[in-house]
């Protein structure tokens, strides 16, 4: 039973730990290309400035 629950909160611990960084990921490089590509547009810059 006890085995049981530290099972269950070292799979809670390390489903946050690599869940954060993944979803950080896939929502930030989205929001950078489509920042760039704004810049680009508006302003005029380089992309890859």
């Amino acid at each position: 039973m006890v085995s049981e629950i530290a099972n269950a909160v070292v799979m809670f611990f390390l489903i946050l730990l690599g869940g954060i960084p993944v979803l950080y990921l896939t929502l930030s490089i989205p929001v950078v290309v489509f920042w760039k590509i704004y810049r680009k547009i508006k302003y005029g810059y380089n992309l890859y400035d």
